[in-house]
């Protein structure tokens, strides 16, 4: 990949400064407040042709490329075997593994570290040199972490920093309002967890920087200035005023987009069937479903043919999957060696075991649902790229997975990187003439939704404990519209008649959380 990368950028910075080359769009796609662009904008001013490439040969100098970063699942981390069938050891599971493939490479980027907490998996971080300052203090692989709040955020930092591991970004991600699968916080919302990492921003870096150095000397290393340390956001960011929001009111360094570039060819790898049943996708096609075999609520999407196959194979009697890459296996409740609940090995013997208990009609067709649910994610997510590519064989499945956030409901086009991009930095309205409420109430509605199923759902047989969780979940989701009630005014951007319907929808998603009457369900 550095390879491809290297030769690419090298023959993008020779290339003139001409109407359709890359080097002009790459400056052309820049935001206006880029210092980049605007020295690009006076070289288009400079008349003198000496002078004018003078400022050329500056520009392409000062272009930098971008990282190639690796994401590591913390939580999919399958223990393997031999060929004799013997463990083979902690260092060979699939996160150590894919750690070490990346802390071995000659990259100079970043590791992200998602889905929760693996202490193994961070402690193996300390065994490679590359994660520490050399000896000009410069840091050759950083550490990225998804966040979902600020309390998680600290301490897992913590516990890389007393190892000596610098945490070189905090990427915060909406619990529910993100594509992939789904970390529900329990009821804190995007606003007042953007406010608690703005407040204690700070205070945070300066305990961690001195955990960091005292890990550190435990090494025989040491650093008197702190490393940068970036705080981004990303889920459900819809036009470019609210991107400015998140940068200019929380203070964030950068803010993340990702399902609306599943409707832009150049940039992402989705087949054309897949394509065009997103564009055309209504708001309901997108869903929190139970589909992933890690037992994680999952962004789907119904019109899939990923969901097709899987519905298909329960009207012919055969639910479930083949189960090749065995990239998610966990389940041992039928057998010694882990199976996935995707596969049709599981699932058939789960569904047996259900016969058994001569339940009624409705309860057994809620526990089959639930079992055939689970689907196969290690062929689907990737069969897209295949097939955009020309990479399927000939006997494998065609049937594509994808899990886009709800956001992209809202984004009804095929789209070009250029337009998507001007889209972002607010220089033109892609979603002009429709109707989407704000960032941070799509997210407080799809939260109080999934309270409501989580209710309904423990309705029946509600403990105390669970009790107890639902009521602060739902306390927690009032404090976070108390929050947004007081936040209202300082968005400045933003039209009176915009700032009007927000309070309107505040109102509306504060009622609908009223009526969720926990107490009854006790």
């Amino acid at each position: 990949m550095e390879k491809i990368v290297d030769s690419q950028f090298t023959s993008l910075k020779q290339e003139p400064f001409e109407p359709g080359s890359d080097i002009t769009r790459y400056f052309e796609l820049l935001p206006e407040t880029a210092a980049l662009k605007v020295a690009y904008n006076q070289m288009l001013q400079v008349r003198d042709e000496t002078r004018k490439l003078k400022k050329q040969n500056e520009l392409r100098r000062a272009i930098q490329k971008g990282a190639i970063n690796v994401n590591i699942m913390s939580k999919v981390d399958k223990l393997n075997l031999n060929e004799d069938g013997a463990p083979l050891g902690d260092q060979f599971s699939d996160a150590l593994s894919a750690l070490r493939g990346f802390a071995q490479s000659n990259l100079q980027s970043s590791l992200i570290l998602s889905a929760g907490m693996n202490p193994r998996l961070y402690s193996y971080l300390e065994t490679f040199e590359d994660f520490f300052p050399d000896s000009d203090r410069q840091i050759k692989k950083n550490v990225i972490l998804k966040v979902s709040d600020f309390r998680s955020a600290f301490i897992q930092a913590k516990f890389l920093a007393k190892k000596g591991i610098w945490v070189s970004e905090f990427r915060i991600e909406s619990g529910l309002n993100c594509g992939g699968h789904a970390f529900a916080t329990e009821g804190y919302l995007l606003g007042p967890i953007l406010e608690e990492f703005k407040q204690k921003r700070e205070e945070m870096i300066q305990e961690l920087f001195q955990l960091y150095q005292s890990g550190l000397e435990t090494k025989g290393l040491s650093i008197i200035n702190k490393p940068a340390m970036r705080i981004s956001v990303q889920g459900g960011i819809g036009t470019g005023k609210e991107n400015s929001f998140l940068l200019n009111h929380y203070g964030m360094d950068a803010t993340g987009w990702g399902s609306p570039f599943l409707l832009v060819p150049e940039a992402t790898n989705v087949d054309e069937e897949t394509l065009q049943n997103l564009v055309s996708a209504k708001e309901e096609e997108f869903y929190l479903s139970n589909a992933s075999p890690l037992g994680i609520p999952f962004n789907n999407f119904r019109n899939s043919s990923s969901e097709k196959l899987r519905l298909d194979r329960i009207a012919k009697g055969r639910p479930g999957s083949p189960c090749k890459k065995k990239y998610l296996v966990s389940n041992t409740e039928f057998t010694s060696a882990p199976i996935c609940t995707a596969s049709r090995e599981y699932q058939k013997k789960k569904i047996d075991q259900i016969k058994s208990y001569n339940l009624g009609e409705a309860d057994y067709q809620a526990r089959f649902d639930e079992i055939t649910e689970k689907a196969c994610l290690c062929e689907g997510l990737a069969t897209s790229v295949y097939q955009k590519n020309n990479m399927l064989q000939a006997k494998e499945n065609k049937a594509v997975a994808i899990c886009p956030g709800p956001n992209t409901a809202y984004f009804s086009d095929i789209f070009s990187l250029d337009e998507l991009v001007k889209h972002i930095y607010g220089k033109f309205n892609l979603l002009s003439g429709i109707e989407r409420p704000n960032m941070f109430i799509n997210e407080l509605n799809l939260y109080i939704d999934y309270l409501k199923k989580d209710v309904e759902n423990h309705f029946k047989d509600l403990s105390d404990k669970k009790a107890k969780y639902l009521s602060k979940f739902k306390d927690q989701l009032q404090n976070g519209i108390a929050y947004y009630k007081e936040l209202i005014p300082r968005i400045s951007d933003q039209t009176e008649t915009y700032l009007n319907k927000m309070y309107e929808q505040l109102a509306e998603a504060e009622f609908k959380l009223q009526l969720l009457n926990i107490g009854e369900a006790i």
